[in-house]
């Protein structure tokens, strides 16, 4: 009992100095903080906690009008602790992202009748992230393999990956999803699937004797389904329950109102948006199956999400842009050079990388990092940099970023600070660097500090790219 009315006290404290905090802001981030306005600036690292019991969350389950079979136990509730407790990160990115995903996913299980819950499958599958890639070579936000997607009609090649388009590998996710459904009759057969494909579930199905339910045939499935199925279940609580466990969101990102403009050719995305004066990031961003920054022949039918602050000119205007945008063939090769989707592998006698340019290079078997520095040109405390390595280890098929002659680490921060006139402190962007990377860097501002101070909508940022710092 003494211990809870403590626990009660703390929090209520702690409730009232985070209140009381919120307006120092600013003070924190502007140059020579005085010691007084450090004292009462916010720690935006801290995040309270509140406590919870497996009855309470059980109440709270008994609550869910849910379309899916969920019934509570210890796998599921340890699931819970892990998003709420360990990882609340991961689940704050989930929400942040929701605004962006979740209307479309709703909308498409809504027309092929299925649980409105289904759409909570693609945060265990790629965290609401388009451009997700696994290990073993499944993209998108609901992580197609290569042979699965072209059964849905989702086609790759270097230019175009129909897996990252958010639009068709939702509505591939929720036929492939509901062909399942009808093939054991149960939504958890159907997730399991999903994950572990049909197969192995008929086999778990035989050799349980019978059983037809996912609890029943638990004990027979591959380790990796047996906790993909309950992961979900705990993501369908922590969504509906975010605020009891005081998950809320200071920012939430929404997403880029967009209108879709057909141009029936091929596309150079980088002229159409210096044409139009529309920011290449959110084209890409809305577009994330385009891969460089091209739409080839292949997919010129394809209808380009363009912002709607720029539909309307781009409409207008697509006859008189046509010739403009339309690639040649030197201009293509330039485009798939400049962004190195596609890297040859370890390549004999292979030479330096060009002052200023990046290579995609896929770690092949029998490779060091050693072996690869000395390859192109280039250290070890480079590719480590670059790619955020906190070790020399690496593994086969991982991808790593190496970067021109020119391009070297820097481990003195004020390399890459600078002040204007004004005193307003700028950090430019260094190749391998991230918002993450960055706030470590600075230790004290944080990714959405930075974000605010930059009117950033995404975390997109690119080697050059000055950001305010303070």
């Amino acid at each position: 009992m003494k211990k809870k009315i403590l626990s009660i006290f703390i929090g209520a404290i702690l409730t009232c100095l985070m209140n009381g905090a919120v307006y120092g802001q600013e003070l924190y981030l502007v140059n020579n903080t005085s010691i007084e306005e450090e004292t009462i600036s916010p720690n935006y690292e801290f995040d309270y906690i509140p406590d919870f019991t497996y009855a309470e969350v059980e109440q709270r389950v008994s609550h869910m009008n849910t379309g899916m079979p969920f019934e509570l136990n210890d796998r599921i509730f340890s699931f819970i602790n892990y998003f709420v407790v360990r990882n609340r990160a991961y689940t704050k990115m989930a929400l942040q992202r929701k605004y962006i995903y979740f209307p479309l996913f709703e909308e498409t299980l809504a027309a092929h009748d299925m649980p409105d819950e289904i759409k909570y499958l693609s945060i265990i599958e790629s965290g609401l992230n388009p451009k997700a890639r696994s290990r073993v070579g499944a993209m998108g936000l609901w992580q197609f393999m290569p042979a699965t997607g072209r059964m849905y009609n989702l086609y790759v090649n270097a230019d175009i990956d129909d897996r990252m388009d958010p639009e068709l590998s939702t509505e591939a996710a929720a036929k492939y999803l509901k062909s399942l459904h009808r093939m054991f009759g149960d939504w958890e057969l159907a997730l399991a699937a999903y994950n572990c494909g049909p197969g192995n579930v008929r086999k778990a199905i035989r050799r349980s004797g019978g059983k037809k339910t996912f609890w029943e045939i638990y004990n027979y499935l591959p380790r990796e389904t047996r906790g993909y199925v309950p992961q979900f279940q705990a993501m369908m609580y922590v969504f509906q329950y975010a605020e009891e466990h005081n998950l809320f969101l200071e920012d939430p990102t929404y997403p880029i109102a967009y209108e879709k403009v057909m141009f029936n050719q091929e596309l150079d995305l980088e002229q159409l948006a210096m044409l139009t004066d529309a920011c290449l990031e959110d084209l890409e961003f809305l577009n994330p199956s385009i891969q460089n920054r091209l739409v080839p022949a292949s997919h010129q039918h394809m209808a380009l999400r363009v912002p709607k602050s720029k539909a309307l000119l781009i409409a207008e205007n697509k006859e008189n842009f046509a010739e403009a945008v339309k690639l040649t063939e030197e201009r293509t090769l330039a485009l798939r050079a400049a962004n190195n989707k596609v890297s040859p592998g370890r390549a004999i006698n292979a030479q330096p990388i060009p002052a200023g340019e990046r290579i995609v290079y896929k770690v092949q078997s029998g490779d060091v990092l050693g072996k690869i520095a000395q390859q192109y040109g280039t250290t070890v405390s480079n590719i480590q940099y670059w790619n955020n390595l906190s070790s020399n280890l690496i593994k086969v098929g991982q991808t790593l970023y190496l970067y021109g002659s020119n391009v070297s680490i820097s481990n003195n921060l004020a390399d890459n600070t600078s002040n204007d006139a004004s005193g307003m402190k700028y950090y430019t962007v260094q190749p391998g660097d991230s918002l993450w990377l960055i706030s470590k860097k600075l230790n004290g501002i944080t990714v959405e500090q930075i974000k605010k101070l930059n009117n950033l909508n995404t975390n997109q940022i690119k080697p050059g790219q000055k950001l305010i710092i303070g």
